[in-house]
């Protein structure tokens, strides 16, 4: 189709000026497909070019190589029958293209999100760091088969991107000692379970895993299956995180852990300095009440549903702060797709020996708080 002009010269030229960067393909035409996306980059096999497709399967990751001429064939045809929408991303400038349910083609250019090309080299596909184990099946995520049962592969691939994320985490903490880990709110333990399997058995660091969670069927249930499987260093509690009292914690964890509760678990990690504070904050209701029925300046707050997210980012805006005060090197970055949820931001603080300016980290915590009308975040009464 000569609608594909344009990204053919696109293409072209960005290998001919080295500037390529990497193709991605997305908005799938069916789900039934159980194909969310294609990503494609340049490889050297043997000093030769090609551009190797990683087509990302909802349960596994398939890769092939074309040359170039193939290439741009294979990108077409994914569009005219499985995709709606492709960033060509270069040095120069990024081109995104969108296919129209008329099959009709628009093009829009935008500045460079990339400064550096990506590496050459010939990959394997995506690692996948969860072992098909015991555990996956007592928690019906595999089948007796080993196999991953169809409705459980988005919480297959959330947990490998959970364990991908700890990984690099685990870089500022000392892994030759003995590790102990809480999980506050772990739930049906489907991350707890894969990070003990993942530590212990792949890794083979030495860890004492303990899952806090205040209801207790699923605190039976996991340590039923804790003991099934032989995790003898794993063990659930039911008990309520603000109760929960252990000055000796390595690494604090609490994934969706509902409202003030985030803020409980964060203090406990604080008050036991721990080297590594992971978060998924979720349900953020303190602020978003203390504040119901005062007049906002901003008109970003006019609409409710602007209201509920701009609340939810100046709660942990200050809780970022906080850790920050508190000696702690911060990030926050989407954990999982928004497609499966939204409350998908995960907050790090990792403890850092660098000493901080508390009056300014203040001064831009009252700022906050005077800008929204806040009175005081639940944090700062528990330090």
């Amino acid at each position: 189709m000569n609608e594909f002009q344009r990204l053919r010269d696109t293409l072209s030229q960005s290998v001919l000026e080295d500037s390529f960067v990497k193709l991605t393909l997305s908005k799938p035409v069916r789900k039934s497909d159980n194909l969310p996306n294609v990503y494609v980059r340049q490889i050297k096999i043997k000093e030769e070019a090609f551009f190797q497709f990683t087509y990302r399967h909802t349960t596994n990751d398939q890769t092939k190589n074309f040359k170039i001429e193939e290439a741009v064939l294979e990108i077409e045809e994914l569009l005219l029958e499985k995709f709606r929408a492709a960033t060509l991303f270069t040095l120069s400038e990024d081109l995104l293209i969108f296919i129209s349910k008329k099959k009709k083609i628009s093009y829009r250019n935008t500045a460079p999100s990339f400064k550096n090309k990506l590496p050459d080299t010939h990959d394997k596909p995506k690692e996948k760091r969860v072992a098909l184990a015991d555990y996956l099946r007592y928690l019906n995520i595999t089948d007796k088969n080993n196999n991953i049962i169809p409705k459980m592969a988005d919480k297959y691939r959330q947990i490998n991107k959970y364990l991908e994320i700890i990984e690099g985490l685990l870089t500022s903490v000392n892994t030759n000692k003995e590790l102990q880990i809480v999980d506050m709110g772990s739930g049906k333990g489907y991350l707890t379970f894969a990070l003990y399997d993942y530590l212990v058995n792949t890794k083979k660091y030495k860890v004492t895993i303990t899952g806090i969670e205040l209801r207790e069927n699923l605190v039976v249930y996991c340590n039923d299956i804790a003991e099934k499987c032989g995790f003898t260093d794993l063990n659930f509690v039911a008990q309520r995180i603000q109760e929960y009292d252990n000055d000796k914690i390595d690494i604090l964890i609490a994934l969706h852990a509902c409202d003030t509760a985030t803020d409980d678990a964060i203090y406990k990690g604080l008050a036991a300095k721990s080297e590594l504070i992971i978060c998924a904050p979720c349900c953020h209701k303190q602020v978003r009440q203390q504040v119901k029925g005062v007049e906002q300046e901003s008109p970003l707050l006019k609409y409710g549903i602007f209201k509920e997210r701009q609340f939810e980012m100046v709660t942990d805006t200050i809780r970022a702060l906080i850790l920050e005060k508190n000696n702690y090197n911060t990030k926050v970055f989407e954990f999982i797709s928004n497609e499966h949820t939204r409350k998908n931001v995960m907050l790090i603080g990792s403890k850092s020996t660098k000493k901080r300016d508390t009056e300014a980290i203040d001064a831009k915590i009252e700022s906050l708080k005077e800008l929204y009308h806040i009175d005081t975040h639940y944090l700062e009464t528990l330090l």
